[in-house]
């Protein structure tokens, strides 16, 4: 399986109708990516009176795919900043 480490960033503010502080934006930072390696059950389609086979994880759907196509994004750090302030 394919896996995505992330960080993952909020940042605080206030407004008029919600003084408590709360998120308004998140971000995601692609920081690692660990790859699973080469799809173990490929699919056999038909294009244009030729068979190919391609990747399982272009044609079925995520429950059905092998495990090196599986993708598990992983939360690594969950990062709170500091409060911007009300806004305008």
């Amino acid at each position: 399986m394919t896996i995505h480490a992330v960080d993952v960033v909020h940042i605080l503010h206030t407004c008029p109708g919600e003084p408590e502080p709360h998120p308004y934006d998140t971000r995601r930072i692609l920081v690692d990516v660990i790859p699973g390696g080469p799809c173990r059950t490929p699919v056999t389609v038909r294009c244009g009176g030729q068979t190919v086979q391609i990747p399982c994880h272009r044609h079925e759907p995520a429950t059905r795919q092998c495990g090196a196509c599986r993708i598990i994004v992983t939360e690594r750090t969950i990062t709170t900043r500091t409060h911007t302030g009300a806004a305008a």
